[in-house]
């Protein structure tokens, strides 16, 4: 076994024998494990709950396995004594098994600090450009992975986004660039990655019930931008991102690149007279910029939110950051479509637009969302995570009609409408039995609603208090719609593509 752990960085370091617990048995902690016991390392999982596909497999692979009820160190991971913990993004920081790693000053890492450092199993190391954010992740991800692979470039978008990055870097054909998701969870255990390019899109308060604070929130996504290599591409409406290029301890000669949706200066991308342009990556950048699409464009691809041509922006600068020609970027954007949930059209049946944008789960996202149209019937709240809502309620009021309060934390919901929109008509979606849930609330919408007016699922919240997921949450909406829809045939129009955006 090697010497210490600063010494192994690379899959072809020794990793034999050392004795590695792992915590937690999903997509990443499988993963976590597979690959250490191809190692040859000692691998002990604990977790308190798998499925039965990788508890059969966990034996297989030549690894244990540990059960143990949350909030217990089995007897079983004192006894193995490890050298290294290695913990899914779920586990919080105040979680007693990393209490008592950090007590006796065990390290502890992430899945994307061990892909950093086993990245060269295959020849030459990809690239990572790095993508972090409250909100536009995976979006800005596929985006900059399209992007890319239209470019001429092998790609891999990974992470966060549903594909360890530890099957990313074991593919055997190799990749030239990886685009990795990163959330404030795996950040938070970031020790060493040094990215090509990187970005954080925004910062708002979300997840402080995992971090304790927004200044610890805030310190983990801002760990995006060390030892960056390129460019540090930050939000120029978001002074925070700013803030933290320049404080962070990047490599000599890496870039700051801005985006908004103003008028962009000579190191920046951004819009001018509804087109969106590059003057980063210019050699005539200090008269001139390059253009890449128009807003009109866009909108036609579903892409015109203006949170949308954010995201678009961030991409273009993280690929032309790549040497990506703008023809490529182009190409890309002419066949991209929005995964489902993100402000997804529907249907409009007599008059009114149903928009399922159920990806929005924390009130950044979600007046992202309310600010794109003018006359809105809101479906709001879940788990809002510790996060105070009152502030977007008080801002996006003047454009709701009508809000409809969903979630087992609606009374936080209710109670912000009561103090910041007393005359706004709020209804209330009593059950807590997910069978019920969006029926409830589509027909208290539909009745709620006008001609012209967009009933959004928005929910500013997450959703695990009544569904399985976002995505569960807005197929249910989905299917209410429709049910709704075919029940009440009267003014049915045919599917008009994007509603009207301010």
């Amino acid at each position: 076994m090697a010497a210490s752990l600063d010494e192994l960085t690379s899959w072809h370091a020794d990793w034999s024998g050392l004795k590695v617990a792992v915590l937690g048995l999903g997509v990443t902690g499988f993963s976590v494990a597979d690959t250490l016991t191809e190692l040859r390392a000692d691998v002990l999982v604990v977790a308190e709950r798998a499925k039965q596909e990788y508890v059969d497999l966990i034996p297989v692979i030549g690894a244990r396995l540990e059960l143990a009820p949350a909030g217990e160190v089995p007897d079983a991971l004192r006894a193995f004594e490890p050298d290294l913990v290695v913990a899914s993004p779920g586990y919080h920081p105040d979680d007693p098994l990393l209490v008592w790693a950090d007590e006796r000053a065990i390290p502890v890492w992430g899945d994307v600090e061990l892909a950093w450092r086993l990245r060269d199993k295959v020849g030459r190391p990809a690239d990572w450009i790095a993508v972090t954010g409250t909100n536009g992740k995976t979006t800005t991800v596929q985006l900059t992975a399209a992007m890319l692979l239209a470019g001429g470039k092998r790609v891999a978008p990974c992470g966060n986004i549903g594909i360890p990055v530890l099957d990313a870097i074991r593919d055997p054909e190799g990749f030239d660039v990886l685009v990795v998701e990163l959330s404030s969870y795996q950040l938070h255990s970031l020790h060493s990655m040094s990215p090509y390019a990187a970005v954080c899109l925004n910062i708002a308060e979300d997840h402080l019930d995992w971090h304790g604070s927004m200044d610890a929130y805030a310190a983990a996504k801002a760990k995006v931008y060390e030892r960056t290599q390129v460019a540090c591409v930050y939000n120029k409406a978001d002074e925070r991102t700013l803030r933290m290029v320049e404080e962070a301890d990047v490599v000599e000669g890496a870039r700051a690149v801005g985006f908004d949706l103003g008028v962009p200066g000579p190191s920046d991308f951004g819009v001018v007279d509804g087109i969106l342009c590059d003057r980063a990556f210019f050699a005539e950048r200090r008269d001139s910029a390059l253009e890449i699409v128009t807003v009109d464009e866009l909108r036609a691809r579903g892409l015109g939110a203006p949170h949308t041509v954010a995201d678009v922006l961030a991409a273009s600068a993280l690929a032309r950051s790549y040497g990506v020609p703008i023809d490529a970027i182009r190409q890309a954007l002419a066949a991209f479509t929005l995964d489902r949930h993100r402000i997804e059209h529907l249907v409009t049946a007599g008059g009114v637009t149903w928009v399922d944008d159920s990806k929005a789960t924390n009130p950044h996202a979600a007046g992202a969302s309310l600010t794109a149209y003018p006359s809105i019937v809101w479906i709001v709240g879940g788990l809002l995570k510790g996060v105070d809502i009152d502030p977007l309620i008080a801002a996006s009021a003047a454009r709701v009609r009508a809000a409809v309060v969903i979630g087992v934390e609606r009374q936080e919901v209710l109670s912000a409408f009561a103090r910041h929109a007393p005359g706004l008509p709020v209804f209330e979606v009593a059950h807590d039995e997910t069978e019920d849930v969006m029926a409830e609330a589509v027909a208290l919408a539909a009745a709620a609603a006008a001609p012209g007016d967009v009933v959004l699922l928005a929910p500013a919240a997450a959703s695990m208090d009544q569904f399985a997921d976002y995505a569960d949450r807005g197929d249910r909406f989905a299917a209410a719609v429709r049910a709704h829809t075919e029940n009440h045939p009267g003014g049915l129009q045919d599917d008009v593509g994007e509603p009207p955006l301010e």
